[in-house]
C-alpha cells in the first residue's frame, strides 16, 4: 500500500465529514451536496461512483464497481467487468450494506442494514435483504416512523434519561 493511498484511508477513517468528503472527491467519486459518509469501503473505482444529494452512508457500507472475473483470466488475457453505481437525491443507506456494480437507487430510498443490492432500486422505496428486495414504499415506512417518535432533548446526557426510561421505566 503506498503512502498516498494510507493517508486516503486515515482521512476517510478519522477525519471529519468535510474532510471524509474532500478526500473522496480527490480519489473522483462524484458527491452532491449535504451527504453524510461513514464508511471506508469505496473499492478501487471510486469515480464509477456517484452520491446525490442529501445521502447517508452508514458504516461499513462496501461499494463494488467490478465483477469478479479472475478466474476467466486466464482464458481471456485482459477482461475487465466494470459497471458504475448511481445513488440517487434523499437517500439512506443501511450499516453494512453492500451496493454490486450496475446499480441506480432511485431517490427517496432506503437501503437496509446488511442488505446487498443486485438490482435498481425504484425511486420511493424501502428495499432490505441478501438479495435486496422491496419491502415497503416510503410512505408506509413514514409512517412507521412517525408512529414510534419519541421526543427527545438535544443534551446527549438528558437524552439518555428520555430514551432509558422509555425503554426501561423505573429499572434505570
Amino acid at each position: 500500500m503506498g503512502l498516498k493511498h494510507l493517508i486516503q484511508k486515515l482521512k476517510l477513517r478519522y477525519g471529519s465529514q468535510e474532510t471524509v468528503i474532500r478526500t473522496l472527491r480527490e480519489m473522483g467519486m462524484r458527491i452532491g451536496q449535504r451527504c453524510r459518509i461513514y464508511t471506508t469501503h469505496i473499492g478501487t473505482e471510486p469515480w464509477l461512483i456517484r452520491i446525490g444529494n442529501h445521502v447517508g452512508i452508514s458504516p461499513d457500507v462496501t461499494f463494488v464497481t467490478h465483477s469478479a472475473n479472475t478466474t476467466l483470466q486466464d482464458k481471456y488475457e485482459s477482461l475487465t467487468d466494470f459497471g458504475k453505481i448511481d445513488i440517487r437525491d434523499n437517500c439512506y443507506i443501511g450499516v453494512n450494506a453492500t451496493i454490486l456494480p450496475n446499480v441506480t437507487i432511485g431517490p427517496n430510498s432506503v437501503v437496509g442494514a446488511a442488505s446487498v443490492v443486485t438490482k435498481d432500486v425504484p425511486p420511493d422505496t424501502v428495499v432490505a435483504g441478501n438479495p435486496a428486495r422491496p419491502i415497503c414504499s416510503l410512505e408506509e415506512y413514514e409512517k412507521k416512523v412517525v408512529s414510534r417518535h419519541i421526543d427527545i432533548p438535544l443534551d446527549r446526557e438528558e437524552a439518555r434519561k428520555v430514551l432509558e426510561k422509555h425503554f426501561w421505566g423505573d429499572d434505570a
